[in-house]
């Protein structure tokens, strides 16, 4: 078996997912937020949450403990106690994605969580990289 290292390479390429040659841009959904008395309702959560890959009842704990109040889950929207400009809003993705989305290895947002016993771990589905995240 006398192979050289070009030919190596184009197997282990060839063995990849065809996700990982893919640069699509990742683009996060601004927040479109409105204040109702002592209320903010997130409107756009839902679509947040799908461009992000994640489950909307993880990131609406998340903002719920940063944001130090209550949140709900009204279909597509999410309900908060208090008022919240749009800057925190969008400062709160940011935090959420650095933590829970963007690969620590590759910064790709390419991964997905998966909980094991008590911990949960940021899998990276296009270098392979596991690391720990803490539970929110």
């Amino acid at each position: 078996m006398n192979m050289d290292y070009k030919e190596m390479l184009k197997r282990a390429r060839a063995q990849l997912p065809p996700e990982v040659f893919e640069h699509k841009r990742f683009e996060i959904p601004r927040p479109r937020g409105s204040t109702i008395g002592m209320r903010t309702i997130l409107h756009n959560h839902k679509e947040i949450c799908d461009a992000l890959n994640r489950d909307p009842r993880h990131v609406l704990k998340f903002f719920s403990k940063e944001m130090a109040t209550a949140g709900t889950l009204d279909g597509t929207r999410a309900i908060f106690q208090g008022k919240f400009r749009r800057d925190t809003l969008d400062r709160l993705i940011k935090r959420y994605v650095d933590a829970y989305v963007l690969c620590p290895v590759c910064r790709r947002p390419d991964t997905k969580i998966v909980k094991e016993r008590r911990l949960s771990f940021l899998i990276c589905e296009a270098c392979g990289a596991r690391s720990s995240v803490r539970s929110t």
